[in-house]
């Protein structure tokens, strides 16, 4: 005989009840690795929301969007997207592991689509499709696909990892179809992101290293092959190479004008709003290269707080891998890590003159919708690990990164 409840029914009935649920579990406190996620992304946004405003106040002013006009429209996908955050980390772990294959075919799907009338170039990549006003770049939602998918196929297969046929099977195949779509539309720096995803997913898979070496091996030769074929991308690497960079007016104005502004911002920058480079010299000043206006107006104090704060949400995505017993957290947490902090430091290596030009954004910092929609998305993601985490541990297993 069941024991009779004390709660009062809802005249509304179950959908009134699950809603107080749902907030219920938002609301409740969480766990230090969940507050940890939490803060270092809202403040990255924060940043990002800010940024976005003074470095594209001119470009926007130019194209007679006023000065508001990239805020406006940073500042709308961020509202949807912190709530949407928020929402899929109240989803279960177990949703995502029964979905996987459908999110990744939809990814996939979306992908093609670039290939089709809705498809438009923009700076050479054939990356993005647009329906009447609205437009978006799949491959980003693509990563996030790619990432839950292979959290998923290599979990289920963990014990059978150590079989070689085991740990590439699908995943190389599969992987191979989403990278080659992507690749198809010359979007040579998402590649390489979405490469390092794949790697990143193996490594936290436990399969051992020297069946990573075939992947890797694989993937740097696509990448000369790909660079050799490319007269722009080979002008490119061969402008990286070049110290003294004397094409001036063309490869090297942007990289140039980018450590121009690092430099003029010195120690303490010029000032929030105050950068010289905004105003028509420095192309792509709120999107690929806005780590160097952070710099010109905030100095080198303020880049290195934004390279803190990646390091400390890496430092959030490692706790909860150590924290957690279940193969698909840590594989699509290490994915979903690999993805964000090695975009971020990607990025600003190119700023700094580290790596060559590929064009991938600062994750959550970087004008750009789609990108900042499926960080945020993915962030949620790792935010329902870090809350089901909270009921009783269990012992992690042997492997790498165990506590």
């Amino acid at each position: 005989m069941s024991a009779p409840t004390t709660s009062r029914p809802s005249s509304a009935g179950t959908p009134v009840s699950s809603a107080r649920i749902l907030l219920g579990r938002t609301l409740t406190p969480q766990s230090r690795n969940y507050l940890l996620v939490l803060g270092t992304t809202l403040f990255l946004v924060g940043v990002g929301l800010v940024m976005v405003l003074s470095s594209s106040s001119v470009d926007s002013f130019l194209d007679n969007k006023g000065f508001f006009g990239g805020f406006w429209k940073q500042a709308t996908y961020a509202v949807m997207g912190i709530p949407l955050m928020l929402v899929i980390s109240s989803i279960p772990v177990s949703f995502w592991k029964r979905w996987a294959w459908f999110v990744l075919a939809a990814g996939l799907v979306l992908q093609m689509l670039v290939f089709t009338p809705l498809g438009i170039a923009e700076g050479g990549n054939r990356n993005w499709i647009a329906l009447g006003p609205i437009s978006g770049q799949p491959s980003e939602l693509l990563k996030l696909a790619l990432a839950i998918w292979l959290g998923a196929v290599l979990g289920r297969k963990t014990d059978l990892l150590s079989n070689w046929k085991h740990a590439l099977i699908p995943v190389a195949p599969v992987a191979a179809i989403a990278l080659g779509l992507v690749l198809a539309g010359q979007d040579l720096g998402t590649v390489v992101i979405m490469a390092g995803l794949v790697i990143g997913a193996l490594f936290f898979a436990n399969v051992k290293l020297r069946y990573l070496a075939v992947p890797i091996a694989a993937g740097v030769a696509l990448f000369l092959v790909m660079a050799i074929i490319s007269p722009n991308r080979m002008a490119r690497i061969m402008t990286f190479l070049d110290d003294e960079c004397l094409d001036y007016e063309n490869l090297c104005w942007q990289p140039l004008h980018g450590t121009w502004a690092l430099a003029n911002g010195g120690v303490f920058g010029l000032g929030l709003g105050n950068s010289r480079e905004k105003y028509s010299w420095l192309p792509a000043a709120s999107n690929d290269y806005i780590f160097a206006i952070i710099g010109e107006e905030l100095g080198l104090i303020g880049a290195v707080v934004v390279l803190v704060m990646f390091v400390l949400l890496a430092v959030g995505f490692v706790r909860i891998i150590r924290s957690s017993s279940d193969p698909f957290v840590r594989i699509t947490t290490g994915a979903i890590m690999v993805w964000i902090i090695g975009q971020a430091f990607v990025n600003i290596g190119v700023v700094l003159r580290l790596l060559p030009v590929l064009g991938v954004p600062l994750p959550f910092i970087s004008a750009g919708g789609t990108a900042l929609l499926t960080s945020l998305a993915a962030i949620g993601i790792v935010l329902a690990f870090a809350r089901e985490q909270a009921s009783p541990a269990r012992p992690a297993p042997e492997g790498r990164f165990r506590s």
